[in-house]
């Protein structure tokens, strides 16, 4: 098999996806860093990879990969050992849909770029844009937990880990960090906690991996 090569930042949460995929396939990777935080993704050798300047992007065999939800699916396709996607396709559907309420919904609104141009074009308060963070994250979980309550067993959809999952650890990690209270959601919680003990979730946590900031 051709070497895969994650592009990525530590802490980013699309990356992070992206790892726990390919973790639970059981796949080795390589991963190159690029600091979001000083605008390493803007240097025109990665945009010459990548070239809306995101992270994650995959190269494998001659191709590159962009977009953590295109690249999940083609995972998925590629090695379909481990499935992320439960059998049945309206079964899909619903893990589809749990994981684009992350993808689509919740993180466009509060990543890294999006945070910067609100405080520096509009100057809005830090108080301010943690309203914002907490209002659009309380919003999609709140969906979630719904979703939860009648899928999940155990994991977010069913009893094994999905897509819905892949997303949803990353997307957790990111409130905890903002401070948001997680307590309204307890099954989307448990869910989690069940992902987080699963190996292949606990090794892809931005903390272990290269370049990460344990301060």
């Amino acid at each position: 098999m051709s070497e895969i090569i994650l592009h990525g930042y530590w802490r980013s949460s699309a990356v992070y996806r992206v790892r726990i995929a390919l973790n639970l396939k059981g796949l080795e990777y390589q991963q190159i860093g690029h600091d979001l935080r000083i605008g390493e993704q803007n240097d025109p050798a990665y945009k010459a990879i990548a070239p809306a300047g995101l992270v994650p992007a995959i190269e494998h065999a001659g191709h590159v990969y962009v977009q953590s939800l295109a690249i999940i699916e083609w995972l998925e396709e590629r090695w379909p050992n481990a499935p992320l996607l439960p059998g049945a396709i309206e079964q899909r559907a619903i893990v589809r849909a749990m994981a684009a309420t992350i993808a689509a919904d919740i993180h466009p609104l509060n990543n890294l770029r999006v945070l910067k141009y609100l405080k520096k074009e509009f100057e809005r308060e830090q108080q301010q844009i943690d309203d914002w963070i907490a209002h659009w994250v309380g919003e999609g979980f709140a969906a979630l937990e719904v979703l939860i309550d009648r899928h999940g067993d155990g994991y977010a959809f069913g009893n094994f880990p999905t897509m819905a999952d892949c997303f949803l650890v990353p997307q957790v990690f990111n409130a905890e960090r903002f401070g948001i209270d997680l307590t309204p959601f307890p099954k989307l919680m448990a869910a989690t906690a069940k992902a987080r003990a699963h190996p292949a979730f606990a090794a892809a946590h931005p903390d272990l991996q290269p370049g990460a900031e344990t301060a």
